[in-house]
């Protein structure tokens, strides 16, 4: 049965991609993010995706974007659905073949809730900041190293500035994490780094820099304190000390940044916070202690902050914290962190930008938070 149902599932998919012809009289655009020559999903001007999905075999087609829909089939074998508007940016989706998720054979596939999904970028007014405008260009790399404190081989993304091979100066640092249930390739694909640097460095409005993009999974997915406390030794013994040897890069606090989003952003509590003499600047996006599961670490947090409000106060540059609205599963949580931070005196910036917890809001927090960096 098993075999049988995974074959289904083969079939249903299969012609999803390959089946697709071009279509003048098709309404709206296929989305960017589809694979060459699928016609599917496509774009509406109010931002509503339709899906035409061929899977003769299935007895039910779904799609989850962050609401599931149900499609309808016709007589061809042939489920078709137009989702309501969608928020601009980047959004995860996934296919519900009878139940199971698959990732669309049509789409662009990316590392997100801990495997390999379907993406979908849609249009919105203010996106230059991350458009493929005619400006020098900086790199994303991939760069293998040994982890000791792993034990393993890891790798890490980063990104250098224009002029970064032919230059012989030395460049600071943002050390930038992804969340849960996503790994390095995150900033560097869905978080659109290089665009967003190589735009903003243009305009000079942030400083040429390096951005390292690490892994922040350090062992299996925990809230508990080892699971940070690995992240922590796997940055400051393993990574800084590797970036800092191979490549061109100013030393010292004051030319480190540590930044995360989500989970990254507890990893950038956990290890910035009490480690101001190794970072001056320190970026938690739509991140704080999840409570009341981690209660307890953040108490013990809040006393270290107490007992070292002026050392804090006086190392840290930019404390920048940023929440998406009200529908960012993190808000209530964060709004919690940051009345504590006021009562016990430690200066942060706080920003807060529409959306829920979702790429869009991170690569806008991104650049808002590159230009504060390095002054």
């Amino acid at each position: 049965m098993m075999k049988i149902r995974f074959t289904l599932l083969l079939l249903a998919c299969a012609t999803t991609a390959f089946a697709q012809s071009a279509d003048s009289a098709l309404p709206g655009k296929p989305a960017p993010t589809n694979m060459r020559s699928a016609q599917f999903p496509r774009i509406l001007p109010d931002n509503r995706v339709m899906f035409r999905i061929e899977a003769p075999q299935a007895q039910k087609v779904q799609i989850d974007l962050g609401k599931v829909y149900d499609l309808k089939k016709d007589s061809q074998g042939v489920w078709t659905v137009t989702t309501d508007p969608v928020s601009g940016g980047f959004h995860y989706y996934s296919l519900l073949i009878d139940g199971v998720a698959v990732a669309d054979p049509a789409s662009e596939t990316f590392y997100g809730m801990s495997r390999m999904a379907s993406g979908i970028e849609l249009p919105f007014a203010g996106r230059d900041y991350y458009a493929l405008n005619d400006v020098p260009h900086g790199d994303i790399r991939m760069k293998r190293y040994y982890s000791k404190v792993a034990g393993a081989w890891k790798r890490f993304f980063l990104y250098t500035p224009p002029g970064y091979d032919t230059s012989k100066d030395r460049y600071p640092v943002l050390y930038i994490v992804h969340g849960g249930g996503e790994d390095e390739r995150g900033w560097a694909t869905q978080g659109l780094t290089d665009l967003i640097l190589d735009n903003l460095i243009a305009a000079r409005r942030a400083l040429p820099m390096l951005v390292v993009m690490v892994d922040g999974n350090a062992g299996e997915l925990s809230l508990e304190e080892a699971y940070l406390q690995q992240f922590d030794r796997e940055l400051k013994q393993s990574i800084i000390p590797f970036v800092e040897a191979q490549y061109r890069v100013k030393a010292g606090a004051a030319n480190r940044a540590l930044a995360g989003l989500s989970l990254g952003g507890i990893q950038t509590l956990y290890t910035g916070v009490n480690s101001t003499d190794l970072f001056s600047y320190l970026g938690v996006f739509s991140s704080s202690w999840i409570l009341p599961d981690q209660a307890a670490m953040a108490e013990r947090q809040y006393a270290y902050m107490a007992a070292n409000r002026e050392k804090i106060n006086r190392n840290l540059k930019q404390f920048w914290i940023s929440q998406g609205g009200k529908e960012d599963i993190a808000y209530q949580n964060n709004q919690a962190m940051l009345a504590r931070l006021k009562q016990l005196g430690i200066k942060y910036s706080y920003s807060e930008s529409p959306g829920g917890h979702t790429w869009p809001v991170w690569r806008h927090d991104l650049y808002q938070f590159a230009p504060l960096l390095f002054r």
